[in-house]
């Protein structure tokens, strides 16, 4: 099981996407908590009100709304409405939410099962929950109790090395209003925004661009630009910009520039430990294969989850270079890593320049960034990949180490 935590400033914004997903078909309202009346005498806006009233108490909390989503493995099928609701309810109080009004929603939109909890965290004295690292101690902590005493299957069982994959924008069916543009974009940005690290909006284009969209600022001079804008465009097959571009504000979950400048500063710490992963597998690469070339070094890395996206001029001239690792979700700029890893390091090493591999590219056409990404699964799967997957392989291989150990230091002798 794994549990996810979310707070914001809106519960009315909370209960109208659970009710608009029982309104369509995708979901139910199976229970509740700390509520007056049976939930089948409710209406939608009498279990809002309830929430509202207490929140009265104290309107000085400013992000009062709790949206909590319980996740399960596929493999979990006893999951009846009865068990579902002992689950939540043996969870919001182990979290210090057993005394709240809340809704428990189950919802049908995905490949695994799951529920969505709705509640705020202000209580009945009018004092705060305080929800600070609640979801690493307290909601960690419950979640491990829970798979124990209900029989789950564990979230640290699950295997690292399954790859995140979400299904890019199909143009085509954009194009005949198969699938609403919003939404479409929406999904996306679900599911890559709150989950990869970045540290500028290049680094998120790189993943978002595997995906068919894009974020733009405008030009610098440009009103949008200067009052900090952003919207998000679908790219298609050429990844030229198709269709009318949607703000950023527009969406539910709120994907602005400001939001993204705080993912920018959090990531450039929390990415730190990852980027051992990626210098290692391509040095590792490197090493076991002498005079590879630039495009199979991209295959064999996509083999290990990091899609290395080149960057080239109108003439095709290399420039630049990023690694996505949908392993560890972070994203590098090829000098983040270190010289030797941007483009010009990086040809260097594989005795390659970038005149050389426009030919080779031209040679070859046949082989594309596209080829070597893996075929992707339906979007609502990536929460299970996103959120099963473990911790950032810290090792250093085999051969690195050897090659490391024959170093001796300037002027120490063997016997020393």
């Amino acid at each position: 099981m794994v549990a996810v935590i979310n707070t914001g400033h809106s519960i009315r914004g909370v209960i109208a996407y659970n009710e608009n997903k029982v309104s369509q078909g995708d979901a139910l309202c199976i229970g509740e908590g700390n509520y007056p009346v049976d939930l089948l005498k409710m209406s939608e806006s009498f279990k809002l009100g309830v929430l509202l009233k207490q929140l009265q108490l104290n309107e000085n909390v400013k992000r009062s709304a709790v949206h909590i989503s319980l996740n399960f493995d596929r493999s979990d099928t006893d999951l009846s409405k009865e068990k579902l609701m002992q689950i939540a309810r043996s969870y919001m109080d182990k979290i210090g939410f057993g005394s709240q009004p809340y809704l428990v929603y189950q919802h049908y939109d995905a490949g695994h099962p799951h529920i969505h909890i709705a509640s705020i965290n202000v209580r009945s004295d009018g004092s705060r929950i305080d929800m600070f690292n609640i979801g690493r101690n307290q909601s960690e902590t419950a979640r491990k109790e829970l798979e124990l005493s209900f029989n789950l299957v564990r979230a640290d069982s699950r295997k690292s090395q399954q790859l995140p994959l979400i299904n890019p924008i199909d143009i085509e069916k954009i194009k005949y209003g198969a699938i609403d543009s919003k939404r479409a974009v929406s999904s996306i940005l679900n599911a890559i925004v709150p989950n990869y690290k970045y540290t500028t909006l290049g680094e998120l284009n790189a993943v978002l661009n595997l995906y068919n969209v894009r974020a733009e600022r405008g030009k610098e001079d440009s009103k949008m630009f200067q009052n900090k804008g952003l919207i998000y465009q679908i790219l298609d097959e050429h990844k030229k910009p198709v269709g009318v571009p949607i703000k950023a504000s527009s969406f539910y979950s709120k994907p602005v520039l400001s939001k993204l400048e705080i993912n920018f500063a959090a990531a450039k710490t929390a990415r730190v430990v990852s980027m051992k992963r990626t210098r290692n597998a391509v040095d590792l690469l490197l090493l076991k294969k002498p005079g590879i070339t630039l495009t199979e070094l991209e295959t064999r890395l996509a083999n290990q989850g990091i899609h290395a996206v080149i960057r080239k001029n109108e003439k095709g001239f290399i420039y630049g270079i990023t690694y996505v690792d949908h392993i560890t979700k972070c994203v590098f700029n090829g000098s983040a890593l270190g010289t030797e890893y941007a483009a010009q390091g990086l040809l260097h090493r594989l005795g390659a320049t970038a005149e050389q591999h426009m030919q080779e590219t031209a040679l070859n056409k046949s082989v594309s960034q596209k080829s070597s990404f893996i075929s992707a699964v339906e979007v609502q799967k990536i929460i299970d990949d996103v959120l099963y997957a473990g911790t950032a392989s810290d090792y250093v291989p085999k051969q690195l180490k050897t090659k490391r150990k024959k170093r001796k230091r300037k002027g120490q002798s063997d016997n020393h």
